[in-house]
């Protein structure tokens, strides 16, 4: 819209509608699709598959013990569950690591710490592996000798 058109649109000579000519009529109505925000079908799909042959891993970060429920459903489900700590009070946190500790209990699973106030709580058909070295190889790529 030009300047003259805009100053006769604000004078009131003109209709003001000319901007409604670069917008779609889905758009302009204010109704959205009802698919508009969907996500990627293949994100559905992997879900679906790692929810069917047990793949999942739940992360949970509480802010409070009353977030310790999120830990719980999903572990019972079980799901692991990784259980980040660092955003509580020390106080909150250690009760939080007792009620994870009584869950592992009761459902036969395990609870390890991966870093400073982060553990991994698993359920009983869970393996954990190590990542941790072994001893050097001395048939390895990096051998020096």
């Amino acid at each position: 819209m030009g300047s003259v058109r805009k100053a006769s649109a604000w004078l009131g000579l003109v209709d003001d509608n000319d901007d409604e000519r670069y917008y779609d009529d889905d758009y302009s109505e204010g109704t959205e699709p009802a698919d508009a925000w969907v996500t990627d079908p293949r994100v559905k799909v992997a879900s679906d598959t790692a929810e069917e042959k047990g793949r999942r891993i739940g992360t949970v970060t509480p802010d409070s013990f009353r977030d310790a429920r999120a830990i719980g459903e999903l572990f019972r489900e079980g799901v692991p569950v990784i259980v980040n700590l660092t955003a509580m009070e020390a106080s909150d946190a250690k009760r939080v690591v007792d009620f994870a500790a009584g869950l592992v209990f009761g459902l036969r699973g395990s609870i390890d710490r991966v870093s400073n106030r982060v553990f991994l709580l698993s359920p009983a058909d869970t393996e954990i592996i190590s990542g941790e070295a072994q001893g050097h190889r001395s048939d390895g790529f990096f051998n020096q000798s």
